[in-house]
């Protein structure tokens, strides 16, 4: 998602791209972890067939005063696709959906930051998994 706002990369293109060349490949000394590759693409298509959605439900949560744009893109990647698996993906319990992606914000972020992630998906979940 973040590849996809940053450069405008299609999302079938963004997927092929994935699953070719970066799913379980070593890039620069990083090792990227295989995937679900069913799992992956309905996260990244779910997202950006739902984003008007999400990004209603992430800007309801953040505090007065802050909007959407204000955050940086990795952020907003990070709570879009994780809102997503809250709100399409039942079957993954909301611990495990809060979990895996307040450890990908520890990827880019500070604890800080993966704190906000906690705290925002955790508000989220309340809502959306009643």
């Amino acid at each position: 998602m973040y590849q996809h706002e940053m450069e405008g990369t299609a999302i079938p293109s963004l997927l092929h791209e994935f699953h070719n060349h970066r799913l379980g490949a070593t890039i620069e000394d990083a090792e990227y972890a295989e995937a679900e590759v069913d799992f992956f693409d309905d996260v990244v298509k779910g997202t950006h067939a739902r984003l008007a959605e999400i990004d209603t439900i992430v800007a309801a949560k953040l505090a007065k005063g802050w909007s959407l744009t204000r955050l940086d893109k990795a952020m907003r990647a990070i709570l879009r696709a994780g809102t997503y698996e809250l709100l399409a993906r039942p079957d993954v319990p909301v611990g495990t959906v809060i979990t895996e992606y307040v450890d990908v914000a520890h990827a880019f972020f500070d604890k800080r930051e993966a704190g906000f992630v906690n705290g925002l998906l955790d508000a989220i979940a309340k809502d959306v998994r009643t």
